[in-house]
């Protein structure tokens, strides 16, 4: 299949070379061309505009955040402008919900098709293809890619017909794994100002009652105190707070804790610390009651 690929960080670059090396036809652009390098190595073909992209059955976009993707789909050398009929955009950018409404609608008055497609999994599980994909969008669009998908994840998963959808369920997961990154640090810094050895306490909870690959891997990057280099930075972190946030200022539903998370996200760009990865906010609880790093 002929497949247009925009965005080339971490994740990005991890999930076309899977596409690549599953014998795929791969067309790809980043704004820093620099990170075409590789992939061109591998046998892409590198674009000098996003249009390039769109002699495809489907465009991927990776992105940063909202502007990011705006500036990639709208405009004479966008998407919309240039994606034929029938062409697919799946969008796997951790984006807002009320973005994703309207590009789902500009997508169909051109009689193109979003699927929002965002991701759980850090970079080295797009590179080695076990990511968990959240599919929303035309049941027969994401039949038809669905061999892409099962390149790109261990599993995916049809939550609606409507993209924005699958946006709502990625923001609330990454609002479940920040709470999750912020209780950790809390209890340990409890558990160590108490005298205990905080690797010790880690692993007797993850041989235990917290038995699970969350608990596992951010528990122990906080135990290390070790944030670089980022495998999602604490600056995306902060964005995707402020999008849960939004979201529930829209469905009117109360998320107090989000708000705290947001602020401790903002602590931690305050002291310099928002391209260390996300889990550097569990270091705070820590410094905080004055334990030594």
């Amino acid at each position: 299949m002929k497949i247009g690929f925009i965005g080339l960080g971490r994740m990005g670059t991890g999930m076309a070379s899977r596409l690549l090396e599953a014998g795929h036809e791969l067309v790809v652009f980043n704004r820093t061309p620099d990170r075409m390098r590789d992939l061109v190595a591998q046998g892409a073909k590198g674009a000098k505009t996003v249009a390039e992209c769109c002699e495809a059955e489907a465009v991927f976009t990776m992105l940063a955040n909202d502007d990011a993707l705006e500036q990639v789909t709208n405009g004479s050398e966008g998407l919309l402008a240039h994606l034929a009929d029938g062409a697919v955009h799946v969008s796997c950018s951790t984006i807002s919900t009320a973005l994703a409404e309207r590009l789902a609608l500009a997508h169909s008055e051109r009689k193109q098709i979003l699927v929002s497609s965002p991701v759980f999994g850090r970079p080295d599980a797009a590179a080695a293809g076990t990511l968990f994909l959240i599919l929303g969008g035309n049941a027969e669009a994401i039949a038809r890619l669905q061999p892409l998908f099962d390149v790109l994840g261990q599993r995916a998963y049809r939550i609606s017909d409507e993209p924005a959808k699958a946006n709502l369920v990625k923001l609330s997961g990454n609002f479940l794994i920040a709470t999750v990154i912020e209780s950790l640090g809390e209890a340990m810094a409890l558990a160590e100002k108490g005298g205990i050895d905080r690797h010790q306490y880690l692993e007797l909870l993850t041989s235990s009652i917290f038995n699970v690959p969350i608990y596992k891997n951010y528990g122990g990057m906080i135990a290390e105190r070790k944030f670089e280099p980022a495998g999602f930075a604490a600056g995306l972190g902060q964005k995707d707070l402020r999008l849960v946030l939004a979201a529930a200022d829209t469905l009117n539903v109360p998320l107090p804790f989000a708000g705290i998370l947001r602020d401790r996200f903002l602590e931690l760009a305050a002291q310099g610390g928002d391209r260390q990865d996300w889990s550097a906010i569990g270091a705070l609880a820590a410094k905080d009651a004055a334990i030594p790093a």
